[in-house]
Parts: C-alpha cells; structure tokens; sequence
C-alpha cells in the first residue's frame, strides 16, 4: 500500500461513534449548511418506507441535522411513491426532472437529476433497498463534512454478509472494482467499500463532476473526485453493517461491465498502474488493510514455444 494511503487510512477514516449527534448539530448550526438526503428508488416498496420512516424520526424531528428527504422515482410499477410519500418524504418522478432531456435508465441518471430538485448544501445518497436500517448511515457519512472543512465527499464504509455468511457480500468491489482502483488508481486503495451506495458530499463539488448514468456511479465519482480535490478532501466512516437484497449473477456480470466501462474511459487519460491488491478484514481496532501482490505475468501461447512446436512436428 502506498504511504500517502497508509496515512490516510489514519487521517481519514473514522466511525460514527467519533461524532455525537450533539457536535453534529452544533456545527451545522455556526456554519449554516443544510443537508439534502436521496433516495433513487425502483420498485423498493418493501424498504424505502422504513428509511425515510427512521430518517424522519432521528434526524429531522428529534434532532435536526436533515433538511430534506426526497425520494426520486425512477418509473417503480408498484407502491414505491406512494410508500415513500407515506413516510414523510417529498417524491418526485426522475421524467419530470428536466424533461427537455429524455432520462435514461440507470442509478447515476437518477443522482444526476436529484441536484436539480435538492438544496442543501450537503448531499447525501442512500440507496433505497436497506434492510433494518439505521439512521447512522446518514450522520456518519454526513458528519465529517460538518466538522472537517478540508474534506469533500465521504463513503461510508460496513460489513457486508451475504446470507448468513459475514464479510461475503460485495462481489463485484471484490472482484471487479478492488483490483481496478488498486491497479490503476492507487491512492483509493484504502476505501473500504468504493462502490457502497451510501455516501455525501459537499454540493461544490457534485455540481463539478460528471455522472455515469449507469453502475459505474460510485466508481466514475470517486476516481474524478479523487483527481479534482485530491485524496485529503476524501473520507469514509464505519456504520457498522449493510444488509440489503443481493443481486444474482447475471446482474452482477452487467454491473460489472458498465463498471469496467467507466473506468476504461477514465484510463484513457492515462494513470499509475501497481500490481497489487489491498482488501480488508474487521480486526480488533476497526478494518485492517491487508496487501497482496496481483499475478502479472503471463505465458505467451505455446504455439510459439520451440519444444512444442518441436513435439507437434515429430
């Protein structure tokens, strides 16, 4: 792992419990900013209801660090608004956001459009499929962006189990998005969970990056982020555990792809490539880098190898 991300990993990565609610609302109150939360919502009737129920309570009407919650409604054929609207959010329909432009379909177009009908100064997106979910994913994420001037966009970082097997979720950040940050964009090494789908950011700097309509959100966000204000202005905090619907293989192979995509298209400008590979595990002091070296080398085809063609011709 490089220095500058070890130290990083010191600097810039906490838990939620560093920052009391109290802090929280007492900074928000001398600086004057306001906070946005956002949920994309597609057919999540079964969940959405619940966490704008539980933001609502803890965070608007019992402490009141949250502005506004909106829900933006990517064309759900169930009860997604109307649940939603129930719950105490604002509702809005992604085709009525900027019509003049014909939406597309896909998460990033959905974020993309919820800066055009949110005001706060801070914006925090939550996806829409949380299980027993807890109001820590908003004011962990949101915290540090009241309280650290210098730092910009912060990911919140969790374990994932899939089932009943702890650790096991996140298949395609394993798989796909780890190895890519680790080889060619090295400084983001040290997050946790890069394409996790809770995270905030300051509007400033929202408004200054461009948005993969698709998967590759997360990826594209923090890999331009990272290049416009730098790794110090990135953080990530612990909140403890995810749990949410998982996705089969065939879903996971097209996120995979629309992620590859996105960083194909940022590698064209051309950045350090490091053969190595760091993932993590929760030990006792919080997550634990461990770094591995990535296989490189490969065999040439052994139709271009003397003994084989040898061999063949006796």
């Amino acid at each position: 792992m490089l220095k500058e991300v070890e130290r990083w990993l010191s600097s810039r990565s906490w838990s939620v419990t560093d920052r009391p609610l109290h802090g929280l609302l007492a900074a928000k109150r001398a600086s004057g900013q306001t906070v946005s939360v956002v949920l994309p919502a597609l057919n999540e009737e079964g969940t959405v209801g619940d966490i704008v129920a539980v933001i609502r309570h803890d965070l608007v009407e019992q402490v009141p660090l949250v502005d506004e919650i909106v829900v933006v409604d990517s064309g759900s054929t169930d009860r997604t608004s109307e649940v939603a609207a129930a719950a105490g959010a604002r509702v809005v329909h992604r085709d009525d956001i900027l019509p003049r432009l014909p939406a597309v379909p896909g998460k990033g177009e959905v974020l993309w459009r919820s800066l055009l009908v949110t005001t706060g100064d801070i914006v925090c997106f939550v996806d829409a499929d949380l299980k027993e979910f807890s109001s820590d994913f908003v004011s962990g994420i949101v915290g540090p962006l009241l309280t650290e001037p210098g730092v910009d966009l912060v990911k919140a970082m969790y374990d994932r189990p899939l089932g009943a097997a702890a650790g096991q979720g996140g298949r395609v950040t394993e798989l796909m998005a780890r190895p890519l940050l680790n080889m060619h964009w090295p400084q983001l090494a040290g997050f946790v969970q890069p394409l996790g789908g809770e995270y905030a950011a300051r509007r400033s700097l929202l408004e200054r990056l461009p948005f993969p309509v698709g998967y590759g959100i997360e990826l594209g966000m923090l890999v331009d982020a990272l290049h416009l204000v730098g790794l110090d202005a990135l953080a990530q905090v612990d909140v403890g555990v995810r749990k949410h619907r998982h996705q089969d293989g065939q879903a996971l192979g097209r996120m995979s792809a629309a992620i590859y995509r996105t960083a194909q298209l940022r590698l064209a400008r051309g950045h350090l490539i490091r053969p190595v590979l760091t993932q993590f595990e929760r030990g006792a002091e919080g997550f634990e880098p461990r770094t591995y070296s990535v296989d490189v080398e490969e065999r040439p085809p052994m139709a271009e190898i003397a003994e084989y063609v040898e061999r063949k011709a006796a």
